[in-house]
């Protein structure tokens, strides 16, 4: 990993965190919070949490795409594609600091600005601001969790390829396809059959 020219980014992503949150934050505050990101870039493959590492940041990506997968009957199972504007964390283990069973791995080349969370309690704890920041990134975390397990639960293959076409279109045309139909659960040829049907059907 290499590190980039922390003067140049931190507080422009640190302002960019927040707009994508909802939170507005005072200047000492933005301060605070853009001090203790780490930035980094890193290559295609490189791991951010490996299996039984226990993950003590978020990453928040500011360019590439990260996989989160975990293994299952000896099979690789994607749990979540994210992309720039997102927030990475393995949840279970970020909370429970506990070693993962979700692997974070880079897909492409990837500028990642790490939040260590022990640093990010830190600021917190003098301000009521970060302490804001902090439960939105909880929030939306929760959220997001929750509406796979609903999507999952309730949609069809179709409905859900359809989702996130619509929703989140990066997965869809830069993610590898077998990454793609693991992360909807579906087999690549449902997805092949799925993706022919909507071409054919032309929905966008």
């Amino acid at each position: 990993m290499a590190t980039l020219n922390l003067n140049d980014r931190r507080r422009d992503v640190a302002r960019e965190i927040c707009r994508i949150y909802g939170v507005t934050l005072s200047v000492e505050a933005l301060h605070a919070f853009a001090s203790i990101l780490v930035p980094t870039k890193v290559l295609r493959g490189v791991k951010l949490v490996a299996e039984g590492e226990v993950c003590n940041s978020m990453y928040y990506l500011d360019r590439g795409m990260v996989l989160q997968t975990y293994k299952k009957n000896h099979a690789t199972v994607t749990e979540h594609i994210s992309h720039e504007g997102d927030m990475v964390v393995c949840i279970e283990s970020y909370f429970l600091r506990e070693p993962s069973r979700i692997v974070a791995s880079t897909i492409e080349p990837s500028v990642i600005f790490a939040i260590p969370r022990d640093a990010m309690e830190a600021i917190a704890r003098h301000s009521f601001e970060l302490c804001q920041l902090i439960f939105k990134f909880y929030e939306r975390a929760l959220i997001i969790s929750q509406r796979k397990a609903d999507v999952l639960r309730f949609e069809t293959a179709k409905e859900r390829y359809v989702r996130t076409m619509r929703e989140n279109p990066e997965i869809i045309r830069r993610a590898p396809l077998h990454n793609v139909a693991s992360f909807l659960q579906m087999t690549p040829e449902t997805l092949s059959r799925v993706r022919a049907q909507v071409t054919e059907e032309g929905i966008k």
